[in-house]
């Protein structure tokens, strides 16, 4: 089974291309996905215990714990401490499933894969990529994005330009979605050919 792994910074059209390779027929593995159901249960006491006052009724309240980890320095190594064995463990029964149903490719999204050392976990590295004023222009339409929220998301990412060199593919989502699914259709026909 060949590892897809689907990466590229905020606003660059990755959940875009994630349901390209879904409609293409691949399995794909969203993590922040899994993260979000991870806060709305499963993690939000031990989230709690460690960043008191951000749950209400069991869940992550996620505004509350992006106001906290906004204003200290290590807690987002605390909450990936959290976070990240949970997201590998539902990975990890992700890729049993599709071995065990002998998918001939799957795709982990996830959109720091560089930034967590994990590209030598994937077969193929696939990197979403659009102009830097496109993207900008999309994270600033999110509902309570700021110029200043971005900035401190971008800092915490590698940059574009680097993933772009890192990738075995790059996806340009700038041109629109026929481009870029004519891109992800070019590179599955290559990839199991």
């Amino acid at each position: 089974m060949i590892v897809i792994g689907l990466t590229g910074s905020i606003g660059m059209g990755k959940t875009t291309t994630a349901d390209l390779f879904r409609q293409a027929g691949l399995p794909v593995f969203d993590a922040d996905a899994t993260v979000h159901a991870l806060y709305d249960g499963p993690l939000a006491a031990e989230i709690e215990a460690a960043f008191p006052g951000t749950t209400t009724g069991g869940r992550v309240d996620r505004a509350r714990l992006a106001d906290r980890l906004s204003s200290d320095n290590d807690a987002f190594r605390r909450l990936e401490a959290i976070v990240h064995p949970a997201v590998r463990r539902a990975e990890a029964e992700f890729l049993e499933r599709a071995r065990a149903g002998r998918a001939a490719a799957v795709v982990l999204d996830i959109p720091l894969l560089l930034e967590t050392g994990r590209q030598d976990d994937v077969d193929k590295l696939v990197v979403v990529s659009a102009p830097a004023e496109m993207q900008r222009a999309r994270v600033l339409a999110r509902p309570g994005m700021t110029a200043e929220k971005l900035e401190a998301l971008l800092a915490r990412q590698m940059s574009d330009a680097e993933k772009r060199a890192r990738a075995d593919v790059v996806i340009p989502t700038g041109a629109g979605i026929a481009t870029a699914k004519a891109a992800v259709d070019a590179f599955l026909r290559q990839l199991l050919s």
